[in-house]
Formats: structure tokens, sequence, C-alpha cells
């Protein structure tokens, strides 16, 4: 066990699944997987472990920003082995040609800052995907013609953010969505030599201010889940 994991090293999955919000990790647990236990209720932050179409799983809540996700990212990597981590999370559309419910598979993560800034000092780290996991997760998409783009993200690390200036300069260089973690995942994932991929979900847009209600959110996600399931195991 560690500070902000309960599980016992056996209960974590080589390969784990990460939304922000514990309960829609409980969700997709309980939607998706089976034989399904509760590893992780620490501070409330729900994490499961079950088995989809065979293979074994672990879906844990990571919180909202990069410093909560790099707690359990770190904890996951170095006390229980985790080898591919996966986000499944929202993102705020900020292309006209993007539409709500619509997946993004971030190939790079721009950021002002993020919990690993310090380690890099002057340097500006270009945070990117695994590529044996983004292609796969491309070919899955495109054979389901399911509505995917793939480019960058901006990885935020507040969610009121008051620097229109900057939102415009992302758009105006093509950044696809705003999230608030992959950026550390992706820089974790090369700290440790891991596999990391954030698929992402256009929950709400920047620039139509459309949003999707709460009630239609879980259904618009199950096709992330999937396909980040599918990713996994292929």
């Amino acid at each position: 066990m560690t500070i902000h994991i309960g599980a016992l090293p056996e209960d974590i999955s080589e390969t784990v699944l990460l939304p922000g919000d514990p309960f829609r990790a409980k969700w997709a647990a309980n939607t998706f997987l089976e034989n399904t236990k509760l590893v992780n209720d620490v501070r409330g932050m729900l994490g499961y472990t079950g088995f989809w179409k065979g293979n074994r799983v672990t879906i844990q809540g990571s919180g909202m920003g990069m410093p909560s996700l790099s707690i359990y990212v770190n904890e996951l990597i170095k006390n229980y082995n985790a080898q591919t981590l996966i986000r499944i999370g929202s993102a705020g559309a900020m292309q006209k040609h993007i539409n709500l419910r619509d997946m993004i598979l971030a190939v790079t993560a721009s950021t002002v800052s993020n919990p690993s800034r310090t380690i890099f000092r002057d340097l500006n780290f270009a945070p990117i995907a695994t590529w044996d996991l983004l292609n796969k997760a491309a070919k899955i998409s495109a054979e389901r013609n399911f509505p995917t783009h793939i480019g960058g993200v901006y990885s935020s690390d507040v969610f009121y953010d008051e620097r229109e200036d900057l939102t415009e300069q992302m758009i105006r260089h093509g950044i696809l969505a705003v999230e608030m973690e992959t950026a550390e995942l992706y820089t974790l994932g090369a700290r440790y030599g891991r596999k990391t991929l954030a698929i992402l979900t256009a929950s709400d847009h920047l620039i139509t201010k459309e949003e999707l209600p709460a009630s239609e959110r879980e259904k618009s996600f199950g096709e992330m889940v999937k396909l980040a399931l599918d990713t996994a195991f292929s």
C-alpha cells in the first residue's frame, strides 16, 4: 500500500485506465469489466480491478489536474509496476471542425507549467504519446468510423482560465482541445519508460460554447472507454 493507494501490490494490473473522476472509474468498471473488485477508496479516489475479454485491467481515478494525476501515476509505476497507462477523460474542443462527443487522440501535450517543470528548469520538454498505443487507437477508431481527431492538446493547470490571448494563440496554432492532465502523464511515461496515451472526449467547446449535459456524458464516454480497452489489449 502507498499513501494514496490502499491496494496490495497484487491488486493492481500492469494496465491501468485513468479517468479523472473517481465515480467515472466506478461507472466504467461496473459497465465494462467482469469480476470487478474495489481495490482503492483512499480519500474517495476509487480504483477497481477486473477483466475485459479475459484481460486483467485496473481503472483508477486520478483526480483533477496534473499535481493530482502525478501522485497516482508515480505510485502506480513505482510501487505497483504499472506498464501501460491510458488517460480517459473529457476535454474542451478548440477547433471548429471538432464536434461534441468526438474523440481526440493526444499526440503531444503543451503546457505552461506542470509538476515536472522544476526538473527540466530552462528546458521546454515536449511530452508525447507512446507511438504503439497511438497507432493502435487510430487504426481501431478508423475501423469503427467514429469521429476522431489526432493532434496536440493543451494541459492547463487552471480550470477557470482568464488568458483569452493564450487561448487565441493555441487555436491559431492548431491545438485541438484543452484538458488538465496529459502533459504530466506523458512526461512520467518518458521518465520511467512506460507506455502512455490520452484518449479524450469533447464534452464542451470553447468556440461554440456548447457543452454536454451531465446526463449524456456517461453514454458518450462509453466509446472512449471501449477504445482504450481495445487499444491496450490488441
